[in-house]
């Protein structure tokens, strides 16, 4: 299997702990959407991560580092986001720190950019080079998500 194939498999099994996550109205990830539209102008939704995602064996370490020298606080393991502890980021974004979900999930951190328009800024990432590990998916309430591979790395669009 091709590693492009098993990260496809690994981002399939991301996608349906998002789909079971977007049931969910309370918790740390949980999030006011108009909140954080209201306070990105244009410009800044260009930029913003809206969620950054850590997948590390070493879960634990990761969090209490990042809590350390960022002093933000993880919350106790989420079931429906893969086991990731989640943090608050300043201007609504969300950090999540998780274990690989799979033995072919390699440790990764992938950025999730607001966008107003996933449509165009994933034409943008395929003229651009970028192949698609997960086409555009609705968590219903919460928003669209893809992610991409380009020049060796991992994207994620995001889209209110």
């Amino acid at each position: 299997m091709s590693m492009i194939s098993n990260k496809r498999l690994a981002f399939r099994t991301l996608a349906a702990a998002l789909v079971v996550w977007s049931g969910c109205t309370t918790g740390s990830f949980g999030m006011n959407n108009s909140t954080i539209a209201d306070r990105a102008t244009a410009k800044e939704k260009s930029v913003q991560v809206q969620y950054l995602e850590i997948v590390t064996p070493k879960v634990e370490v990761t969090c209490d580092a990042l809590a350390e020298l960022h002093g933000v606080a993880f919350g106790e393991p989420e079931a429906m986001l893969g086991g990731a502890r989640v943090a608050a980021l300043k201007g609504g974004g969300r950090i999540g720190v998780r274990a690989p979900m799979s033995e072919m999930e390699q440790p990764v951190v992938r950025p999730y950019m607001l966008v107003d328009d996933i449509e165009a800024a994933s034409a943008a990432a395929v003229a651009a080079g970028g192949e698609f590990a997960m086409t555009t998916t609705e968590i219903p309430g919460h928003g669209k998500f893809a992610i991409y591979f380009l020049g060796g790395m991992q994207y994620g669009l995001w889209e209110l």
